[in-house]
């Protein structure tokens, strides 16, 4: 077993590369760019790829993007999270009268669905 599916990466560009048999300069040329610079940067993190490419990256390995890109995921649910809580935060500071009141329960009440079910 490689070092690589034993300990958890930023990313799995790589592996799925490998798994598929193609090297970076294959798959760059899928993903439509003129050089293999660019995938190997991807592959190393040092740089994260658009939204585009990281769709292009789902297509061809059929792999969700959360997948491929685990810690990119997991950075933004904790700065969902933390943000979300900010919200909820102020949103309780507010007065449950008036007229915003029916709104400002909306907001609490999704706040409030997105946490049960977790």
């Amino acid at each position: 077993m490689e070092t690589e599916d034993i300990r958890t990466l930023s990313n799995y560009i790589r592996v799925h590369r490998k798994k598929s048999g193609l090297n970076q300069h294959e798959l760059s040329m899928l993903l439509g760019y003129i050089g293999d610079g660019q995938v190997a940067r991807h592959e190393r993190s040092l740089s994260l790829p658009t939204l585009t490419t990281a769709l292009a990256y789902e297509v061809i390995f059929r792999v969700p993007v959360a997948d491929l890109f685990p810690a990119t995921r997991e950075r933004a649910q904790q700065d969902i999270d933390e943000r979300i809580q900010a919200l909820k935060g102020a949103l309780e500071q507010r007065s449950g009268k008036g007229r915003y009141a029916p709104v400002t329960a909306r907001k609490l009440e999704w706040i409030a669905m997105r946490y049960e079910s977790t």
